[in-house]
């Protein structure tokens, strides 16, 4: 096979532009990239080593394009005389070998067939000796090595002395030069890339200035790759009354995307086959099997678990996988891998046609999906029990809390997306995520994993089940400030256990629809309901949740301005989680406890309980509960008429709230903020910064009513104080117990 090869040499002004192929129409968005290689190329760059640049990247990246957009870019700049071009062909069925390329390349250089040494070291040192002569004759060629699969394909071309060399593989090629991976386009250069494809085939085509969010999403579809765009581009050539959204809808419909990214003469999935083709029987069964994961990313010791190999040997292979630019580390965590959404999609074609070939490849693909799930319940559950409270049985799979929620944290997305596989997998995860769906604040994630039990209960008539998970829901729609459709899942609950005769979940599912009905400001109902629920748990002996009953208890008293009866209530709780060894329960009691205290007008009492509060959040590194100990503290300083104090807790508290993406309480805080600043005697524009930002984080709860008077306040700052309750008696935030 004979190497392509293209030459241009010069006379004393140069005419290189013509060297190489232009970029295709519509090139954007590779300054940094651009600059680099320039970099690498430069002539008179401070450092020695070679000036050879190794661009890597997927098929299909445009690793091609931005070679010669660099190589046009060098000779702007007058930096070589001549121009090498040779595609290695590394990906076709028989790739060039180096003897073909430098046969090719030699000939290009002016030497006769008759004078050409055999293959071997003798060719590769006329190679050598030709460029050295030409550097001799104050002569800089550039070479650019096209499509390379393999080292060897490439070493014997590297030029010697101050000739430079551009290679583009889908392979990095350590060892060669200065390393690049070529990545996907930024959003707004992918349309671009769109919009000057089409204009090149028609300068009137108006379709992306007539529908911009159209043109994202086809450029979203096509996963931001210029190849991808080019196809795209074409195919809407070709039919120019078709509408951008309905091509975007066609990628996004058809069976798979890959079927709608082939115009007849590129095929993104003969791009991939290329690749994959390439790879060693093992790597492409583990590519195959990474499709298997149900979420966006994988753990190494999970695709261990998929691959049923030790992890040291499925690390290797992923390494290799991540070479061939077929998968990628995630940027955020070295463990964690990730594949482009188009490379995915392939990887599911190729699975889905490896369980088509029989019984037997159909039932290792399922054992190795029913292994992951396993995984991920397991390490669920057992990370599930560092959020429970202190003194609980804790898995050792995890060394502490802190270890639990950051493996909590990297997973999220695929737990909630292994919740969706199968009805055990929903029932067992809704439960191991609840604490710390709750702890994250992800609050919509725990509202779909319970809906998803809920379905799961229905499928497999599990009715014992079913009780917790109307629990759970109620919990999750009550966090989102939904209370009737809270209110509805907690009776349905407690009427489950009651049919089930569970007493100490009817006890909890009281509980809970107390702290509900105080939502709904229906505060005498809550106090049956709490009283109720503290009664079935005394009955069962169940002291923790005794404590919570009697802390819940406690602020439907305070809601009922019954703040004696309410100081008693919180003080029983604080004894009681005391005793319990449970100290975020002990840190919410001393929370409401330091509330009960200021409506008392106990200000330094209530000053000790909330800093106490603050510290045992501190402590158990509970955030969420610290912010709103620092809003109340805030409060109680302004209480106390100590201002500058009161203003830097809530900037605290304010801060911490909205870190925490909890926005109403946010919202809340950034009104006592504006407050605490009115009676600081701050100027307007910072009275009304707070105003505003108040406003906007109500918006982000989807609280419009209190978004809107926090509007009025911002738009009125001269009379707030006018309009405002007096310094001492605004509230402060409880905090009611999780039952669960």
């Amino acid at each position: 096979m004979t190497a392509n090869t293209y030459v241009q040499q010069y006379a004393p002004v140069p005419t290189a532009l013509d060297a190489l192929p232009p970029p295709p129409v519509g090139f954007t968005g590779r300054e940094d990239d651009l600059a680099y290689i320039l970099g690498v190329l430069d002539p008179d760059r401070s450092d020695e080593g070679p000036a050879v640049a190794v661009l890597s990247g997927w098929g299909g990246v445009g690793k091609t394009t931005l070679a010669y957009a660099a190589g046009h870019a060098a000779q702007n700049r007058g930096w070589f005389t001549g121009v090498l071009l040779v595609d290695l062909h590394g990906y076709d069925p028989r790739p060039a070998q180096a003897e073909e390329a430098l046969e090719a390349l030699l000939r290009s250089l002016g030497v006769p067939h008759e004078h050409l040494p055999p293959p071997g070291a003798g060719r590769e040192a006329l190679y050598r000796s030709q460029l050295n002569l030409r550097q001799e004759k104050g002569q800089r060629l550039l070479v650019v090595a096209d499509n390379a699969s393999a080292i060897a394909q490439v070493l014997p071309l590297v030029p010697p002395g101050h000739h430079g060399m551009l290679v583009t593989s889908r392979h990095r090629l350590t060892g060669l030069g200065r390393m690049r991976t070529v990545n996907r386009l930024q959003p707004e250069d992918a349309v671009a890339l769109l919009e000057a494809a089409l204009k090149n085939n028609d300068p009137d085509d108006p379709r992306v200035g007539e529908d911009p969010a159209a043109a994202e999403r086809l450029a979203s579809a096509c996963g931001y790759l210029p190849l991808a765009l080019q196809i795209t581009a074409a195919l809407l050539a070709q039919d120019p009354g078709q509408p951008l959204s309905e091509r975007a809808d066609a990628l996004g419909g058809a069976q798979s995307v890959l079927d709608g990214l082939d115009d007849g003469e590129r095929s993104l999935r003969t791009m991939f086959d290329q690749s994959v083709e390439s790879l060693t029987p093992q790597e492409q069964d583990l590519f195959r099997l990474l499709a298997l994961n149900p979420g966006p990313n994988i753990s190494t010791p999970a695709a261990a678990v998929l691959a049923d190999q030790p992890q040291p040997a499925t690390e290797r292979l992923l390494a290799r996988l991540a070479a061939s630019h077929l998968i990628e580390r995630t940027p955020t965590a070295r463990g964690r891998w990730q594949m482009h959404d188009l490379l995915r999609a392939y990887a599911h074609e190729q699975a889905t046609a490896a369980m088509d070939r029989g019984r037997a490849p159909r039932r290792r693909y399922d054992q190795a999906r029913d292994r992951l799930i396993h995984h991920y319940i397991q390490h669920a559950e057992a990370a599930d029990t560092h959020l429970d409270p202190p003194g609980s049985p804790v898995s050792a799979r995890f060394t502490d809390r802190d270890q639990a929620l950051k493996w909590f944290d990297a997973e999220r997305e695929n737990l909630i997306a292994t919740a969706h596989t199968t009805p055990q997998a929903a029932l067992h995860l809704s439960f191991a995520l609840s604490s710390y769906l709750q702890w994250r604040r992800h609050l919509q994630d725990h509202v779909v994993v319970n809906v998803l039990a809920l379905d799961a209960c229905t499928k497999l008539k599990d009715t014992r089940n079913k009780a917790g998970a109307w629990g759970n829901l109620g919990s999750a729609l009550r966090n989102l400030r939904r209370f009737d459709d809270a209110l509805h899942a907690h009776q349905t609950a407690r009427d489950l256990f009651q049919q089930n005769g569970d007493t100490h979940g009817e006890a909890t599912a009281w509980n809970n629809l107390g702290t509900t009905l105080s939502g709904l400001y229906r505060f005498d109902d809550a106090l049956h309901a709490h009283q109720t629920a503290r009664d079935l748990y005394q009955q069962n002996g169940d002291t923790d949740g005794e404590a919570i009953a009697w802390n819940d208890l406690g602020l439907a008293l305070k809601n009922l301005r019954r703040f004696d009866d309410a100081l008693h209530a919180h003080q029983t709780a604080r004894d009681l989680f005391q005793q319990n060894g449970d100290t975020g329960g002990e840190a919410r009691t001393w929370n409401n406890l330091g509330t009960a205290l200021k409506n008392l007008r106990h200000f330094d009492d209530a000053l000790h309980a909330h800093q106490t509060a603050r510290d045992l959040h501190q402590q158990n590194g509970d955030t969420h509960g610290e912010a709103i100990a620092w809003n109340n503290i805030g409060t109680v300083y302004r209480g106390l008429g100590r201002v500058d104090e009161a203003v830097v807790a809530g900037k605290q508290a304010a801060a911490m709230l909205a870190a925490e993406r909890d926005w109403f309480r946010a919202g809340e805080a950034w009104g006592e903020l504006a407050t605490t600043l009115t009676a600081a005697g701050a100027d307007t524009a910072q009275v009304r910064e707070a105003w505003e930002q108040s406003a906007q984080a109500y918006t982000q709860a989807g609280a419009d009513e209190e978004a809107a008077a926090s509007r009025e306040h911002a738009n009125s700052t001269e009379t707030v104080e006018a309009q405002l309750p007096a310094v001492t008696d605004l509230p402060e935030k409880d905090v009611a117990s999780e039952s669960g």
